[in-house]
């Protein structure tokens, strides 16, 4: 059973909603008929429901739910709901309005926030900047978390290292260059996904081009530091750096570099220093060693809402929703 059907089985044990708000996407459709047929998640589609199923006769979408933002008993609510969360920045009921029935994101996002929704998918059409700002505006973040970040969940064939290939990256994708606090944040909240997803322990490895002091800079003294904050921030989680790749996730290395870590060598969740090294390393991998990408998944929120490539497909779809129902079960 390959990584993303494995999360299917699991997504179906205790089955979520998950809100899509771009209906006017055919990529979107499509999903939505694998998704219904498959059966491991419950679909919301927004938009007017005899055209959205003009668009493609041939799919199935008896099952999802239609909500036509303009035309739904819900509106008011939410009006309410969004001048409630952001009256003190001065949104009122005729700009909430507006924002709810022009941009669907605010009305996915306010299904969510309402509880009538578990979780949103978006970015078909968007960028990440208007799928994240609904969702930070509406949803917000985690209680305890500090940051909204985001990681690639990666799954290298034939590959001994991590978990059996399966790796979590982050950050790649929100973050440029995050403070010592802020990747120290980013790594408790990637590995809480890595377990999440996987039911698996994770460990993870805070990355440099220095191992246990080989060398000296001020980047590396960034992850030091890192390391040490995110081992306070989470005690039960192992946790260890500064770590150079091969020291991170080969045995052999790790034990001879790093002797006496819990993590040297087996590394299943690599936290990058910066966005630039996070998001070179995930294509590299990605392109050079014909790794599955599944991401940027968003971590840090209230509730799950998770951001796609603009270049994605029907299936990347597919498997974006089957992690972001899981990540609500979480």
């Amino acid at each position: 059973m390959s990584f993303i059907e494995g999360i299917k089985q699991k997504a179906k044990a205790d089955k979520k909603t998950i809100v899509l708000p771009e209906t006017s996407d055919i990529r979107t459709l499509q999903a939505a008929h694998k998704i219904l047929e498959e059966g491991f998640a419950d679909i919301i589609l927004l938009g007017d429901e005899e055209q959205i199923k003009a668009v493609d006769s041939t799919l199935n979408l008896q099952k999802a739910q239609f909500i036509n933002p303009n035309n739904t008993s819900l509106l008011e609510e939410f009006v309410e709901l969004f001048v409630e969360l952001r009256g003190h920045k001065g949104m009122d009921a005729q700009k909430a309005r507006e924002l709810l029935t022009k941009d669907w994101l605010y009305f996915g996002v306010a299904l969510v926030k309402a509880k009538k929704a578990d979780g949103m998918v978006a970015g078909a059409l968007h960028a990440t900047s208007d799928v994240l700002r609904p969702s930070l505006q509406i949803i917000g973040t985690a209680k305890d978390s500090k940051i909204v970040s985001s990681c690639f969940v990666m799954i290298v064939p034939d590959c001994a290292y991590g978990l059996d290939g399966t790796f979590v990256f982050a950050d790649c994708a929100l973050c440029q260059d995050p403070t010592p606090e802020e990747l120290a944040n980013i790594a408790v909240a990637s590995a809480r996904t890595f377990r999440a997803l996987t039911k698996n322990e994770p460990f993870v490895g805070m990355l440099s081009h220095s191992t246990y002091g080989s060398a000296n800079h001020p980047h590396i003294d960034k992850v030091r530091e890192a390391t040490k904050i995110a081992q306070n921030l989470a005690p039960d989680l192992a946790i260890d750096g500064e770590l150079q790749l091969d020291a991170a996730i080969v045995p052999s290395i790790g034990a001879s570099k790093a002797k006496g870590s819990k993590v040297a060598g087996k590394a299943n969740v690599l936290v990058f220093p910066d966005l630039d090294s996070g998001n070179i390393g995930y294509k590299l991998v990605q392109r050079l060693a014909k790794a599955e990408a599944y991401g940027p998944i968003s971590q840090g929120m209230a509730a799950p809402v998770n951001d796609l490539s603009r270049g994605c497909s029907s299936d990347d779809i597919v498997g974006v929703v089957a992690l972001t129902a899981l990540q609500a079960q979480a």
